[in-house]
């Protein structure tokens, strides 16, 4: 059985190594734990204002994450959403289940447009955002209060 619950901080080690195995040796992306400090202060970083990470797990194991960025006013931003490889597909649903939980949140809190980065690569992630309402966007017309990742080359929104 898959459970979604908010961060613990007990799991912040199984939460950077799953982070990091699908980043780098699944896709490639050349980026370390240095460029992503903020998986390592995840209650200050996503848990403030209407933020928030949550993980799904599956027998006491992180098999996914998602994170919401309170950007100020009335968006968010989708980071960090990553499923282990043999949790993906709709046997197990745990992309959606996340996703899902990511938007009830944001509606409760009175957001009501999301936006998030990914890289063309990520061709699986791109193809679910799509399916999920999102619209491919030019990084320019992306809110100022967006935090961009260095390694994100497309960008979406999805208006709630």
């Amino acid at each position: 059985m898959i459970q979604i619950q908010s961060f613990e901080n007990q799991d912040t080690e199984q939460i950077v190594d799953l982070i990091l195995t699908i980043q780098q040796k699944e896709f490639q992306v050349p980026i370390t734990i240095n460029e992503q400090q903020d998986l390592l202060n995840i209650p200050t970083f996503y848990q403030q204002g209407r933020g928030n990470f949550w993980v799904a797990k599956h027998e006491d194991k992180v098999v996914g994450t998602i994170a919401l960025i309170d950007c100020d006013g009335e968006i968010g931003a989708i980071r960090k959403m990553f499923v282990k490889k043999e949790y993906r597909g709709k046997e197990f649903g745990i992309a959606q289940k996340l996703f899902d939980l990511l938007l009830s949140s944001a509606q409760e809190g009175g957001i009501n447009a999301i936006y998030l980065g990914t890289l063309e690569r990520l061709q699986a992630a791109i193809r679910f955002y799509e399916r999920n309402g999102f619209s491919l966007i030019a990084k320019q017309d992306l809110p100022a209060s967006f935090p961009i990742m260095a390694v994100d080359t497309h960008f979406f929104e999805r208006k709630i």
